[in-house]
C-alpha cells in the first residue's frame, strides 16, 4: 500500500501521466517488428524467385514446345510445291484492264540434278546468299533475332539462310511475320535432319526465282543467255547470283548499273571464301545477255513499262514476283486510261517523221495524291525505261536555285536584280547566256523567264551549292541523286531521272506539300485478301507555302514566252532545260517540266548514246521544241475536259517582282503599246524583239528554235569552263542550262 501511494505521488507530479514503459519492454517491441520486416522480405523475394524460375521455365521449355509441336503439325515442302501459277491482272486506276499476265505453260522451270550444276554456279549462289551454307544448321540465329527485332520496332529484313529461303519459296509465304520465322525454323531444322546439304541446294536452285519468269537455274541460264546451266562462266553465274534477291531490280538489261553491282559482290565474296582467284576475279568482265521474251500478256509498246514499275513497287510493299506469279493479284493502279492515251499520242505525234536515234519519255503526276497518272518510259516496253533514265536537267532545274534563295535570311525575292549581262567570270567561273544574250539590269522573275545563265549561276553561288542541293531534296529530287554540288549545280550539271523532275515540280504545285510518287492503289489476291491499300495520303509539308508558290510565280510566264501555251488552263508554270553537247552549236539533252494545280508533267529528250540531238530539218533540238511540243499537246488534251484551277494566292517574299509585261488569255506577250505584238515587217528573227514575239519569235508562224536567231534558245550556253561534265565528254563552252 506504501508503495503503491508513493506511485500515485509520482504520478500526480507529472500531471497525471502514466509512468513510462520498462526499457525492456521497447526493446522487445522493437526485436518483433525487425523479425516481422524480415518475414516479409523473405515472403517477397521467394515470390520474386518463384516468378524468376517460372519465367525461366516458360522461356526454356516454350520454345521448346512450340517446336515439338511445329515438328508434329508442320510438313517439309516439295520443290513441286511451287510449280503452280495463277493469272494477275492488272488495271487501270477505273477498273478496266491494262494487262493480264499470264504465266508460260505452268511455271517456266526445268529441273536439273546437282551434278548437272557447275560447281562455280553453286558457289557464285553460295556467295550471294549464304557464305555459311554447309556450317549452319539450316536457320541463322543472329537474322532470325535481327528479324524479330525489326518487327517489333517496324524495321524490315533480318536474313534468312538458303534452307529458309527454299521454304519460303515451296511454301508461297512471303509474308514478313514472327509466325514466318517461327515456321521456318521449325520446317530447316527438320529438313536438315532429313535431308543432306547437297539435297537442300539441289532443291532451291531448282526452284528459286531469278526473274523473266524463270525458276531454278536451269531456265534461268536459258532466259538469260540462252544456254544450259553447264554452259555458264564464272561471270554468267555470277551475274545470275546477284539476281536472287531482288530481280525485278537487278535486271541488267534494265538496271545496269546495280546489276554489275551485285555482280562485283558475289565475285568479291567467291574471292574471300577462297572460291575464286584474285587473278580470275580481276580478268572477269560483266556478261552479255540477251533481250527478255515478252511474258504471255505483258502489255504490249511502252505500258510494258508500268508492269516494270508496278513489279519494283511491289517488292518495296515487300509483295515478290512469286506472288505475282502464284497468286493471282489483282493490282489496280494511278495510271488514268485517258491521260496514258493522251501521252502515248502527243509523243508519236510529236516524233513522226524525227530522227530514229530520238529517245524520250514523259511522266504525268497528280500534286494533290502523288499518284502517276501517265508513264512513258519508251516505245519498246522491255527495254530501257526513259522515265528513269539518270541525265543532267540542264535550266529546268533553275526553279531550286530559286528555292533555296527565297529561304535564305533574309529571302532573295522575285524583284531582286543582278546583272544579266555576258559573258562573266563568277568565283572565278566565266559564264554565258545563250548567244550572249544580255540582261544589263533583271530581276529573277525576268531572269527565269528568259533563262539567264550568269543571274542563275550568281545566286546559286551567293547561296551555297549545298543549299541548292538541299532545296531540291526538299522539294522531292532522291537524298542520293546531286553528290559533291559545286557551283555548276545551279545550272543543272548533276543527273536526275524524269519522274524525279515531275515529282519534285509537283510540290510546288501542291504548295510545298510532297506526295511519294507512286503506281499501286490496291493489290489483293485471288482469295480476296488485301494485301496493300494506299490510304488517302496527307503529304507531308516539305516547302513553307508561301515560299512554294513564289516558286510558281516565277515560272508562270515561261510557256507563253517559249510560245508553248496551255488551253484550257488559268494558270500554268513551267522551265525549259537544254544542256550542250561537248561539240560545238549541238545539244545533248533536253527538257520541259511544268504543271497545273491539277497535273505535274516531265518530258525528256535525248539519245542513247548521248549523240547530238537534232531534228529532222537537221537543227539542233533546245527544251522548247520536241519536248516542249510534246509537253504542250498532252496538257492541252489533258486539260480540255478538266476545270479550271488557280494556284493559290500570292504574295512576294523579298522585294517583290517588277510589273509583268502584258499577256493575252494564253499567256503570250502582247504589245503595251497596243496590237498583238506580232511584227508584219521582218526580214529575218534577228531583228525580232523577243519580249513582243509571239510563237517563239517568228513572224510567220512559229519558231520552233524558240525566237533565237541562231536556231537557238534562251536556255543554252554558259558552262562554266573547267567544271566537271557528269559522265558525258568534256563541254568546253555553254553550259547545260
Amino acid at each position: 500500500a506504501g508503495a503503491a501511494t508513493a506511485l500515485a505521488e509520482r504520478a500526480a507530479e507529472r500531471g497525471g501521466r502514466p509512468p513510462a514503459r520498462p526499457a525492456e519492454s521497447t526493446r522487445v517491441q522493437r526485436k518483433k517488428a525487425a523479425r516481422e520486416l524480415e518475414t516479409n522480405r523473405q515472403m517477397i523475394w521467394r515470390r520474386i524467385r518463384r516468378g524468376i524460375y517460372i519465367a525461366l521455365g516458360v522461356a526454356f521449355l516454350g520454345p521448346i514446345l512450340a517446336f515439338a509441336v511445329g515438328w508434329l503439325v508442320f510438313s517439309v515442302p516439295s520443290p513441286d510445291d511451287s510449280a503452280v501459277s495463277q493469272v494477275a491482272t492488272i488495271s487501270f486506276t477505273d477498273g478496266t484492264e491494262l494487262a493480264k499476265i499470264v504465266p508460260k505453260g505452268n511455271v517456266n522451270r526445268v529441273k536439273v540434278s546437282l551434278e548437272e550444276i557447275p560447281e562455280h554456279v553453286q558457289r557464285a549462289v553460295l556467295s550471294a546468299e549464304d557464305r555459311s551454307f554447309y556450317s549452319n544448321p539450316g536457320f541463322d540465329i543472329g537474322g532470325i533475332g535481327r528479324a524479330i527485332w525489326n518487327q517489333l520496332t517496324g524495321g524490315t529484313g533480318g536474313g534468312s539462310t538458303i534452307t529458309q529461303q527454299y521454304i519460303k519459296v515451296t511454301s508461297r509465304e512471303d509474308q514478313a511475320t514472327l509466325w514466318r520465322k517461327y515456321k521456318e525454323i521449325v520446317i530447316a531444322a527438320k529438313i536438315s535432319k532429313n535431308q543432306t546439304k547437297e539435297q537442300i541446294l539441289e532443291n532451291y536452285l531448282n526452284t528459286v526465282y531469278f526473274g523473266r519468269g524463270a525458276y531454278g537455274v536451269q531456265a534461268a541460264s536459258q532466259a538469260y543467255y540462252g544456254k544450259k546451266v553447264d554452259q555458264l562462266s564464272v561471270s554468267e553465274a555470277a551475274m545470275l547470283a546477284g539476281l536472287i534477291q531482288s530481280p525485278a531490280r537487278w535486271d541488267p538489261k534494265k538496271e545496269p548499273v546495280r546489276s554489275q553491282e551485285r555482280w562485283a559482290f558475289v565475285l568479291d565474296g567467291m574471292v574471300s571464301q577462297s572460291w575464286l582467284s584474285p587473278t580470275d576475279r580481276a580478268a572477269a568482265t560483266f556478261p552479255a545477255t540477251i533481250d527478255e521474251k515478252p511474258t504471255i500478256g505483258l502489255p504490249e509498246g511502252p505500258r510494258g513499262h508500268i508492269y516494270t514499275q508496278i513489279k519494283k513497287e511491289l517488292e518495296d510493299k515487300k509483295i515478290s514476283e512469286t506472288q505475282l506469279n502464284q497468286d493471282g493479284l489483282k493490282i489496280t493502279t494511278t495510271v488514268d486510261k485517258k491521260a496514258q492515251q493522251q501521252a502515248e499520242a502527243a509523243v508519236a505525234a510529236t516524233f513522226k517523221g524525227q530522227p530514229a536515234n530520238l529517245r524520250s519519255a514523259l511522266v504525268a503526276i497528280d500534286p494533290k495524291t502523288g499518284a502517276i497518272l501517265a508513264y512513258y518510259g519508251g516505245s519498246n516496253g522491255v527495254g530501257f525505261d526513259y522515265a528513269q533514265a539518270l541525265k543532267p536537267p540542264g535550266s529546268s532545274f533553275k526553279p531550286f536555285v530559286l528555292l533555296a534563295a527565297l529561304q535564305r535570311d533574309p529571302p532573295i525575292g522575285l524583284g531582286a536584280t543582278y546583272d544579266g549581262s555576258s559573258p562573266r567570270v563568277i568565283k572565278g567561273q566565266k559564264v554565258n547566256n545563250s548567244e550572249g544574250y544580255n540582261c544589263y539590269n533583271c530581276d529573277l522573275k525576268r531572269a527565269m523567264k528568259e533563262s539567264i545563265n550568269t543571274i542563275f549561276y550568281q545566286v546559286g553561288t551567293d547561296v551555297g551549292p549545298d543549299r541548292v542541293a538541299e532545296a531540291a531534296h526538299q522539294a522531292g529530287i532522291p537524298t542520293d541523286r546531286l553528290p559533291d554540288p559545286s557551283g555548276g549545280l545551279a545550272l543543272g550539271d548533276k543527273e536526275v531521272r524524269p519522274v524525279d523532275m515531275a515529282s519534285a515540280f509537283a510540290t510546288f504545285a501542291a504548295d510545298g506539300q510532297y506526295h511519294a510518287p507512286h503506281m499501286i492503289a490496291k493489290v489483293e489476291t485471288a482469295d480476296g485478301r488485301v494485301l496493300y491499300a494506299g490510304d488517302a495520303d496527307a503529304g507531308e509539308p516539305r516547302v513553307p507555302q508561301q515560299v512554294a508558290r513564289n516558286v510558281t510565280e516565277a515560272m508562270l510566264d515561261v510557256a507563253g514566252f517559249s510560245g508553248l501555251p496551255v488551253n484550257g488552263a488559268n494558270q500554268v508554270a513551267s522551265k525549259t532545260g537544254t544542256v550542250q553537247h561537248r561539240l560545238p552549236g549541238q545539244n545533248q539533252d533536253a527538257w520541259m517540266v511544268g504543271y497545273t494545280p491539277q497535273v505535274s508533267v516531265s518530258v525528256w529528250v535525248g539519245t542513247d548514246q548521248n549523240e547530238p540531238i537534232k531534228a529532222s530539218g537537221g537543227r539542233p533540238i533546245y527544251g522548247r521544241m520536241l519536248p516542249g511540243q510534246a509537253w504542250q499537246r498532252f496538257m492541252n488534251s489533258f486539260m480540255r475536259d478538266k476545270k479550271k484551277e488557280s494556284f493559290s494566292a500570292f504574295f512576294p517574299l523579298g522585294t517583290p517582282p517588277s510589273q509583268p509585261v502584258p499577256t493575252d488569255e494564253h499567256g503570250q506577250p502582247v504589245d503595251p503599246n497596243g496590237g498583238d505584238g506580232e511584227q508584219q515587217q521582218q526580214p529575218d528573227d534577228t531583228t525580232c524583239n523577243l519580249l513582243f514575239c509571239p510563237n517563239g519569235g517568228n513572224p510567220n508562224g512559229g519558231n520552233p528554235n524558240g525566237g533565237n536567231p541562231n536556231g537557238g534558245d534562251l536556255d543554252n550556253g554558259g558552262i562554266p569552263q573547267g567544271l566537271p561534265a557528269e559522265g558525258r565528254a568534256t563541254v568546253p563552252v555553254g553550259y547545260p542550262p
